[in-house]
Formats: structure tokens, sequence, C-alpha cells
């Protein structure tokens, strides 16, 4: 009976073969091993999830404290362009510290963008070994160099070049936006090179075969086809740059102010954060004030994320 059950085994279609180990799979109890691992797992899942929810709920209270408890207004916050705390009676008008902060994000992905695109352009498509062995390790390193640093080189070599060339105390948004720049150029290059990395190598092969340049091969087939996950780099940029504090606020002047030009200061909701919070008391009204900037970025890296989400959506239905 064994020897004949071996054999029919052994000839029994694949698909029942297959069918047969689902079902040996499926009755198979969990060892004591095994138990702990998944126990192991899903706690640090829900460990995840629990602080982000409680992260979430803490800043939406103590966002929201200001505005249903000190009375202070919701236009105001956002429309008003004065921020001075110390007034009589103070004003808690947020909107220079919006526009810096969009200032300066925008400011540094436009000049990181197209070096960024060209960088991982020539990592994929011009030399790939080169690339491969040379400019990742450098893009890399670039990611581990601490914000401090860049503010530092900022601060000790932008600042004056600006003061110098173009005028201006060399503090602001064109300063914080060159080293906002040089931080997220290697995030945008490494995303862009594997969203290049990713075009299937038959879409080139039929594009030359067709009597196309190898340029015209990058800019109207590789280029266009890798195009959301692009975007999806470009918005991870915007991100990195929207959330920084300390390099930004080492080179932008940190003055609550909607500047008239490149070269004057300005400050963002980060700086503004940063540089006041040690100042004050834990719950009286600046305090509070500064939670509610805080709310308004976290409202933003999760609005950064859903584009983020639908752009990733997007690739994979078309």
């Amino acid at each position: 009976m064994g020897l004949a059950s071996e054999r029919n085994e052994l000839t029994m279609p694949s698909t029942g073969r297959a069918a047969r180990a689902q079902h040996l799979l499926k009755g198979k109890t969990w060892s004591d091993r095994d138990l702990k691992a998944k126990i192991f797992i899903f706690s640090a899942a829900l460990l995840i999830m629990a602080a982000t929810v409680a992260l979430t709920v803490f800043l939406i209270v103590k966002g929201l404290h200001s505005f249903l408890i000190d009375g202070i207004s919701v236009i105001e916050m956002f429309v008003a362009g004065e921020w001075n705390p110390n007034a009589n009676p103070p004003s808690f008008g947020a909107l220079p510290l919006l526009f810096g902060s969009f200032a300066v994000t925008l400011l540094s992905v436009a000049i990181a963008t197209p070096i960024a695109l060209g960088t991982a352009i020539f990592m994929t498509e011009i030399a790939k070994k080169r690339g491969q062995k040379l400019m990742r390790p450098v893009m890399e390193l670039l990611v581990g160099i601490p914000s401090v640093v860049y503010g530092f080189i900022g601060l000790t070599v932008i600042v004056p070049f600006i003061r110098d060339h173009l005028g201006g105390i060399g503090f602001g948004l064109l300063a914080a936006g060159i080293v906002l720049g040089i931080m997220i150029l290697p995030t945008v290059t490494t995303v862009a090179a594997d969203a290049f990395q990713s075009v299937p190598n038959h879409l080139r092969e039929a594009s030359l075969a067709l009597g196309a340049t190898r340029w015209q091969t990058i800019y109207r087939v590789v280029v266009p086809a890798a195009l959301p996950s692009v975007l999806t780099a470009v918005i991870l940029g915007m991100a990195r740059a929207f959330g920084e504090a300390l390099a930004v606020q080492m080179v932008i002047g940190n003055t609550a102010q909607i500047p008239h030009s490149l070269t004057e200061p300005a400050a963002t909701l980060t700086t503004m954060i940063t540089s006041s919070l040690g100042e004050t008391t834990y719950g009286s009204l600046q305090n509070d004030a500064l939670w509610s900037l805080g709310l308004i970025l976290l409202a933003m890296s999760y609005l950064f994320i859903l584009v983020i989400r639908f752009l990733s959506y997007r690739r994979r239905s078309s």
C-alpha cells in the first residue's frame, strides 16, 4: 500500500500535487517558534500603527487648543500677515511663515530637480557601470550627512557669496533654497534613477529599431514612461524640504515677514517652532500657537503622503 500510494502521488498531475500540498499546509499546526514569530510581527505592526495614531491625536488636541480654548481666530492664523506674540494685543498671523515654507520648498525643488534628473539619466542610461559603482555610493553618502553640516556650509560659504555678489545681508530665501536643494538632491536622484531602471528594455530597443538616437529614446520614451515615478521623487523631495528645520534656520534669517526678493530674510513654520518653542511656557498662549503650527506641518505631511499614494496608484493602474 505504501509503494502504491507513493507511485500514485508521483504520477499525479501537477495540479493535484499542488492541491495536496496546499491541503497539507493548511492543516499544519503552528510550532512554538512560528507562533512566537507571528506574535512578534503582529505586535510590531500594531505598535507602529498605535504610535502613528497617538502622535496624530496628540498633535490635533494640542493644535486645536489655541483655537478652541485660547480664542485665536483660524482666519487670522491663515490670513493675517503679522506674527508678533509679544505685542499688545498679540498677533498670530502665520501667512508669512506659510509663504516662507512654500517658497523655500518650491525654490529647492526647482534647483534640485534638473540636476537630479540629469544625474539619474547619466547613472542609468549613459554610464551604467560607472553610475552604479561611483554615483550611487556618492548619493548614499550625501543622504547620511547631518542637516547641521549642510547648514554650517551654507552659513560659511553660500551666505557670504550671496552677500558679496547679489546684495543684501546674505540670509534669505535664496540661501535656504540652495541649501535645501543640495539636501534633497540625493533623495530625488535615487528615486528617479530607480524609476528609469524600471522602464522595460524592450521599449528602448523598439525606439532604437525605429531609427531614434539614444537621446531621442531617452527624452521621448524613457522619461515619459517613468514620469509618474519621477513625480513621486519630486514630491518626496518636497516633503523632505518642507519639514526641514535646523539647516534652514541657520541661513534664512528667521524674520517673520513676506520678503519682496530672494535675498531678503524670511521664516518658515519649522524655523519659528524651533527658535521659539524653548522660550515659551508650556500651556501659554504663544506655546499653544506654536503647537498649531505643528498641526499645520502634520497636515502638510499627510497631504504629501496622499499625493505620493495617488501617483503610485496611477502608476500601477496604467
